[in-house]
């Protein structure tokens, strides 16, 4: 009886989450910033304030979009970014975990990386791209080594971060029982960091994005920068737009379903949101 008592007791005092600071409230809430931008965007272009022309409506936006799926056109162009970014996403995840892990357990690896990272991270990558197009040509592979070079930078730090802060109490137990320094590095080390890689690749994922439209933008040909530039030279307001929605929603998509992974990868830790 008492055992019963004290349980209940555990659960009424329990802190209870808020609903908002839960994923569904959080997820309402964004739903409902776009719905007021929605609305503004309607009242502005209905009420004849700005013309059509510089901004058109959401309905004529919906439409061009509808015309272009059915066509295929935005399917290829989607497509063709999509491709871009997610692959130069897992090559910069693929080489800067590791690096990153190797950098916090080794001080000579760090020796060597360490000013490499300092002078390329705040570094403009964008600069490199008219040396790119001249080594690897105007199409996938130059915009892909873009995406690599801009996302790889968070990557490493993080992955660098979350294991120099690993704490040594479990690292040393590990090795005092025998476990290698390769089982103590899969096993403790990697688990521990986690967290902080997850941070570093949420931060890369929208620049590997980013880049790719930049990139697009700047070298012209299939995908949804490219077809934004070609619209826009010939004053096609609604391509635009349509680009821009796309982009957004491809954004959105993304990062959610990113957001879904950490969540599932890191359900042990107690900070994580239900």
């Amino acid at each position: 009886m008492t055992a019963i008592t004290e349980k209940q007791n555990t659960a009424r005092n329990k802190p209870r989450t808020p609903w908002l600071n839960t994923v569904a409230g959080e997820t309402a809430i964004q739903a409902g910033v776009f719905v007021v931008l929605l609305l503004a965007w309607e009242i502005a272009t209905r009420s004849g304030v700005i013309s059509p022309f510089m901004l058109p409506a959401p309905e004529d936006v919906v439409r061009r979009m509808a015309d272009d799926l059915a066509s295929g056109v935005a399917l290829a162009d989607l497509g063709r970014t999509l491709w871009r970014a997610v692959l130069g996403f897992v090559i910069s995840a693929v080489i800067g975990i590791p690096l990153g892990i190797l950098m916090g357990r080794f001080a000579l690896i760090k020796w060597f990386f360490d000013p490499l990272i300092s002078v390329g991270f705040p570094m403009p990558k964008i600069a490199f791209l008219p040396i790119f197009i001249l080594w690897f040509d105007v199409f996938d592979t130059s915009k892909i080594i873009m995406v690599v070079i801009s996302a790889i930078f968070p990557i490493v730090l993080a992955a660098n971060a979350g294991t120099e802060q690993c704490d040594k109490w479990p690292v040393w137990s590990a090795r005092s029982l025998g476990a290698s320094k390769a089982e103590t590095l899969w096993e403790i080390i990697f688990p521990l960091a986690l967290p902080q890689i997850m941070t570093g690749l949420q931060i890369a994922l929208p620049v590997a994005l980013i880049t790719t439209i930049v990139t697009e933008m700047m070298m012209g040909g299939p995908g949804l920068g490219g077809a934004m530039m070609t619209a826009g030279r010939f004053a096609d307001t609604q391509g635009v737009f349509a680009g821009i929605v796309e982009i957004t929603i491809m954004g959105l998509v993304l990062m959610k379903g990113f957001e879904a992974l950490r969540r599932r990868l890191l359900r042990w830790q107690p900070q994580v949101r239900e």
